[in-house]
């Protein structure tokens, strides 16, 4: 019986398993749950690239394609333009952006990756914001450069930013933030200079 919870763990990601075992525990403690299912749960991530210079230059696709592909491990979604404006010189139907959608154990090691490797990479980082919920639990990341994901060659690629939306189950931002927060996102101090 052991090895078999021993093999689930192991195709469990590690924020999975704490999940599991730690995190719903604090949070039903936190907030009064009666039942388990009430519990908020990141159900998945969403990261987007616009390249707007892709009006210009389309090979700006194929680099933004590979950079979300090495970074996620899962082959992004080219998104076209909805409709045509002129002022941007833009066409309906011409890609101008890359996204992806990470759910269960790819999201789980992405958001390890982005927690222990990536964020603390970034220059004089004081924590991230902690004002970006929607009102519904959910929270969305900018950042300014892909570069901070040791997977990103700097030689082959262009800086642009990255968007990173954290769906969850949570019904108020409190909820959203506390669930992000016992996973380790390191939301900044109230009081810390900016």
């Amino acid at each position: 019986m052991d090895q078999e919870v021993e093999s689930v763990e192991r195709s469990e990601a590690r924020l999975q398993v704490t999940y599991k075992k730690e995190i719903v525990g604090k949070l039903r403690e936190n907030f009064g749950y009666k039942n388990i299912l009430q519990v908020p749960k990141l159900e998945k991530i969403v990261l987007n690239m616009g390249i707007g210079q892709a009006t210009q230059n389309p090979k700006l696709i194929d680099s933004a394609v590979a950079d979300l592909t090495s970074i996620t491990g899962q082959k992004p979604v080219i998104r076209r333009a909805k409709k045509a404006i002129a002022n941007f010189k833009l066409r309906e139907g011409i890609p101008i952006g890359v996204s992806v959608t990470l759910r269960k154990k790819m999201m789980y090691e992405f958001l390890d990756r982005l927690i222990t490797i990536a964020l603390p990479r970034v220059r004089d980082f004081r924590g991230i914001p902690g004002n970006s919920f929607d009102g519904r639990g959910n929270y969305s990341l900018g950042l300014n450069e892909q570069i901070i994901f040791p997977e990103i060659d700097l030689e082959k690629t262009v800086l642009r930013g990255l968007n990173i939306t954290f769906v969850t189950s949570a019904k108020t931002n409190d909820e959203g933030k506390a669930l992000l927060e016992h996973f380790g996102m390191p939301f900044k101090k109230k009081g810390a200079p900016q």
